[in-house]
């Protein structure tokens, strides 16, 4: 038994360093020792007031299986850019949500700014989910392609003309639009309709098709989202969270898409479905292009240019005779990953919002924690009745746990007399033991089994608050006033810490010298990476660790091993 938590010690002890290592690896810009890269500069030359190649357009991606309405054995593929195409003009909308800037070049949204929410490297500023710029680049882009020989049509690199109108949401209007039009050099003609309505970070995008030909045309629609690598500025490299393209439908259901494997053109995703979105999606927000009605569509990823990648939703139009017109109704959403909402969305969008392997575990605790946020109406507060109702849940499981731990302690003394009789005799000190763990009705393992089965739990919760964008400077008392940010007096790391080192001082003295100083060490190790994590992350643990020490102190006193 002895040999065997040495072991689970040491291993735990030598991942311990070993994550540390990597986040501080990460922190300083170096390469991640688990195959990962430091973070790439976007790639950008060209003069800010005009896109480069990279970030206008994408280069023709990798043949898909073709859907119902498109010509047999052709495969549309999405434009390719043209060097230094004008940027065109440019038109800022304003809403109560948003701050919204186009380019009349394809009628692209360029630049997007979350008005209610604060810039988490710059409070002074507002979150700017989208932007092209020469430091980052993420659009949101539409066109039209076709798998007809010669035929072109309007796409996001086509001159557009902007429609006069209102800029801004005025005082008790409910909606705003902003309207786009082209023709395309055989005769299709295109109108872009935006329309944005109060209180909602989804923006309802109409595309209006006309065939002025004397032919017949078979137009895509091309849904896409463009952007660069990059995570988001202000990220905490000592916890990860995913930050690329996502790909769901009801059949492969929600699948991230790293951009490593994109530009291997290994990308594992959807291809093709009858239902579906796609998005991009970071820490605490994301964007989906969102189709509703059911029907055939392709789902594309490709690397266009060093650290510039796209996600496409393909849709087939039809036929579309001359004189004939079609209307094409769709939705971006761009905003925070509001998980109740999103799910109101669309079928799977709540899950940009990213648990992980605990995801069957942390909807629930969400859950309960927004019950408990709606009756306390503070989140920090919340996250301390969530972590009492745990503590209360697992409370005899605990107490078994505890029990167990102070018997280990109260033999301690034996123990530690028999490894120091039989210190020569290895073979006869384990009998030994055993014999006075018998004598005395101690199951060495007994304080670790009923841990271990919490232990999903208290992950669950924590990828609940590392990803709840609710704790976005939501404040919960004193200095503490956003619990997504670190604690900027350290005063929660430093009594997580400490209250850590309290409960190893509770616990049962390893007989081993050795494993008694790597008890100690612990806590202050990861007491380290703690000033760096979020407040309501160490909040909780704070929370977590009072309670198991009141908790194990009762148990302790009742046994008479207090302080032994």
């Amino acid at each position: 038994m002895t040999d065997m938590r040495r072991t689970l010690l040491w291993v735990v002890f030598t991942m311990s360093l070993v994550l540390i290592w990597d986040a501080w690896n990460k922190h300083t810009g170096q390469a991640s020792i688990f195959g990962g890269s430091p973070r790439p500069a976007v790639t950008s030359g060209a003069d800010p007031a005009k896109p480069s190649s990279a970030a206008a357009g994408v280069p023709a991606p990798a043949a898909v299986p073709t859907p119902a309405g498109v010509t047999p054995g052709a495969v549309a593929t999405l434009p390719t850019p043209a060097p230094a195409a004008p940027a065109g003009e440019v038109v800022t909308v304003t809403t109560d949500v948003f701050k919204a800037t186009f380019s009349s070049q394809g009628g692209t949204l360029v630049q997007l700014e979350l008005l209610g929410y604060r810039d988490h490297a710059d409070a002074a500023r507002n979150v700017l989910l989208l932007d092209q710029s020469a430091k980052r680049l993420y659009v949101a882009q539409t066109g039209l392609i076709s798998s007809q020989a010669g035929v072109s049509l309007p796409n996001h690199l086509t001159p557009m003309t902007l429609v006069p109108g209102e800029r801004t949401l005025a005082p008790g209007a409910q909606e705003l639009s902003v309207r786009f039009e082209a023709a395309g050099a055989d005769g299709v003609t295109l109108a872009k309709t935006y329309t944005f309505r109060r209180g909602e970070y989804t923006i309802g995008v109409r595309h209006e098709l006309g065939n002025a030909a004397a032919e017949a045309v078979t137009p895509q629609l091309y849904l896409q989202l463009a952007r660069d690598g990059n995570p988001p500025e202000g990220e905490s490299s000592f916890y990860f969270t995913f930050t690329g393209p996502a790909v769901y439908t009801e059949a492969g259901k929600f699948q991230k898409v790293d951009f490593k494997d994109i530009a291997k053109g290994s990308a594992s995703h959807a291809k093709s479905g009858n239902d579906g979105w796609v998005g991009m999606v970071q820490h605490y927000f994301a964007s989906a292009w969102l189709v509703p009605q059911a029907g055939p569509r392709e789902f594309r990823t490709a690397k266009v240019a060093d650290n510039h990648y796209t996600v496409a939703m393909v849709l087939p139009l039809g036929e579309l005779a001359p004189g004939a017109t079609v209307v094409h109704e769709a939705t971006l959403f761009a905003g925070p990953q509001e998980e109740n909402k999103l799910a109101a969305l669309a079928p799977g969008l709540d899950l940009v919002k990213d648990y992980g392997w605990f995801t069957v575990l942390s909807k629930p605790l969400f859950w309960l924690l927004d019950k408990l946020y709606g009756v306390i109406g503070n989140w920090g507060w919340a996250i301390v009745a969530l972590v009492v109702l745990l503590k209360i849940a697992f409370y005899w499981l605990n107490a078994s746990a505890y029990r167990s731990m102070a018997k280990m302690k109260a033999v301690a003394p034996k123990v530690t007399e028999l490894r120091e009789r039989y210190k020569d005799k290895p073979q006869q000190m384990q009998q030994e033991m055993m014999r006075i763990y018998r004598e005395e009705k101690v199951n060495p393992l007994g304080g670790c089994l009923p841990i271990l089965v919490q232990m999903p739990f208290f992950i669950a919760l924590y990828w609940v608050l590392l990803s709840s964008v609710e704790m976005r400077n939501a404040p919960w008392i004193g200095w503490i006033a956003d619990l997504s940010a670190p604690d900027p007096w350290f005063i929660l790391p430093i009594l997580m810490t400490a209250s850590s080192l309290f409960q190893v001082w509770l616990n049962p003295t390893p007989p081993d010298p050795m494993q008694a100083k790597l008890m100690w060490f612990m806590p202050l190790a990861f007491g380290i990476m703690f000033f760096f994590f979020p407040a309501g992350l160490v909040l909780y643990w704070l929370t977590n660790n009072i309670l198991s020490i009141a908790q194990q102190w009762f148990i302790n006193k009742q046994l008479g091993v207090l302080g032994k």
